[in-house]
């Protein structure tokens, strides 16, 4: 089988040498604050608000968060300090290796040969451990994986059991009191302590881990009504924290601009004339029962037709499950078909399409599982979800339209996937390909200089709403992908 990679990432870098930008300046105004108050920013929310790209949080994602960002601007309107519980990592965590020893990010590699582009780890990472510094001092609550319900039980925090899937390390790190505390009741705390302004991004887990699992575990997809009710538990208490604080609230980005579904198309399985031979003679008999079938009045034909199996030699779309099919088991036919392009495959299926399978080869005469890809049923569903969750953050601002205000992040992305981002004339565009690529190489989360887009936003939001001129930063002077290793 030929390397899957090869055609899964293409990459161009003629243009690489010129990495120095110029950002436009506007008219010279003298920075102020407006009627806000940005003595200290708290920020809350998940991997987004932590700075967590390339699969880990490590010290230059981390030290590049849009929180960051934005809280190095406030200092010129009054702003204080920003404490984010550094990880004090240069690789990060991304998985555990062969013996058992931590893996550090995702870098874009070349195969030396194949020639083929694509992600793997850099090598050694480390493990995540304990947050020495104090931790009443942290502004940075972004805890990469959390949800709007996780970030309000103190489960979250620990214990660290097979009784506890709450339990997620990146908050017991620096919780104020691991197993007792929750990640709003911290932030609500910090707030309490001086707070005067705040940052919210919760509520893209609550969605997003549904997607990227292939929308094969309908238990960790929130509910609207679920989700609205921690909504106004979690932005209620940031609110209450102090009277008189004022805030500002991202929306989730749509399904449609990650990279992470986007990296392997529908007809990524490469073929050769014997194995597509061999393998069309092995489905003969399933074909051939589509028909009866068809003949009995069980399935119409253009059903008959989706799934019937049949490979030439080339690229070629997977076999796969999909329990969205006339359910034909009683009748020894599976639900399986072959991908068209009205599919969406997710990124971990670069690493296990075309591979042996007890005995069979994953795509073949394995079907491909329900993780690892999208049906146009569950776009939809999710598509529907994302709205109607931001419809719920929209009313959320809405209602204390005094107090907060939208950072409209969804129009960000959706922008910079038509091509109408830019600074200094160069672009922003929804890829992991570098420069313009503005999302870092696990394909969900933005890398650096896509950071920066999201800091100018918030501030952008800022400055209209409460008739301040804080400076936009400038995205030209924070990198984006590596190069190619």
């Amino acid at each position: 089988m030929k390397n899957l990679k090869h055609y899964i990432f293409l990459l161009s870098i003629g243009a690489l040498s010129a990495c120095n930008y110029e950002f436009p300046e506007t008219a010279v105004q003298e920075p102020s604050a407006g009627s806000a108050d940005f003595t200290k920013m708290v920020s809350i929310g998940n991997s987004l608000t932590a700075g967590y790209m390339d699969g880990a949080l490590y010290n230059r994602g981390q030290e590049n968060s849009f929180a960051v960002m934005l809280a190095e601007q406030l200092r010129e309107v009054g702003g204080g300090e920003f404490n984010v519980p550094s990880i004090n990592s240069e690789n990060g965590f991304y998985a555990v290796g062969p013996g058992g020893v931590p893996l550090g990010r995702l870098v874009l590699t070349v195969n030396p040969q194949t020639g083929a582009t694509g992600p793997a780890p850099i090598g050694a990472g480390d493990f995540p451990s304990p947050y020495q510094g104090d931790k009443t001092a942290l502004n940075n609550f972004g805890v990469p994986g959390i949800t709007l319900g996780t970030a309000l039980i103190p489960q979250t925090g620990g214990p660290d059991s097979p009784q506890n899937p709450a339990y997620n390390p990146m908050y017991a790190r620096f919780a104020s009191a691991p197993g007792e505390s929750t990640v709003v009741g911290d932030a609500a705390a910090a707030m309490q302590n001086g707070g005067t302004f705040f940052t919210f991004w919760l509520g893209n887990n609550d969605v997003l881990g549904y997607a990227t699992g292939g929308a094969s575990n309908p238990s960790i997809l929130t509910s609207n009504e679920d989700f609205q009710a921690r909504l106004t538990a979690a932005l209620g208490a940031m609110l209450q924290s102090n009277p008189e604080a004022k805030g500002a609230v991202a929306n989730i980005p749509s399904l449609n601009v990650l990279p992470y579904f986007q990296l392997v198309p529908w007809n990524a399985l490469p073929v050769t004339a014997e194995q597509a031979a061999q393998a069309n003679q092995g489905y003969i008999p399933y074909n051939a029962g589509l028909e009866q079938v068809q003949g009995l009045g069980l399935i119409s034909a253009e059903e008959r037709e989706l799934r019937t199996i049949a490979f030439v030699a080339g690229q070629n779309g997977f076999v796969m499950e999909d329990e969205t099919l006339t359910d034909l088991s009683a009748l020894g036919l599976p639900s399986i078909r072959q991908s068209n392009a009205n599919d969406r495959a997710t990124l971990p299926l670069a690493q296990s399409l075309g591979q042996p399978v007890n005995g069979a080869i994953r795509g073949i005469n394995h079907p491909v599982e329900d993780q690892f890809v999208l049906l146009p049923s569950e776009q939809e569903e999710i598509v529907t979800k994302i709205n109607t969750f931001n419809g719920f953050i929209n009313a959320a601002v809405e209602a204390n339209a005094d107090r907060l205000v939208l950072a409209d992040i969804k129009d960000l992305l959706d922008r910079a996937a038509a091509g109408q981002v830019s600074a200094g004339g160069v672009g922003l565009n929804a890829s992991i390909i570098p420069p313009n690529g503005g999302f870092s190489v696990d394909g969900v989360h933005p890398n650096a200089r896509a950071h920066a887009f999201v800091a100018n936003t918030f501030i952008d939001a800022i400055n209209a709403k409460w008739g301040a001129n804080i400076r936009r930063v400038n995205p030209n002077n924070f990198v984006g992908n590596d190069l190619p290793r």
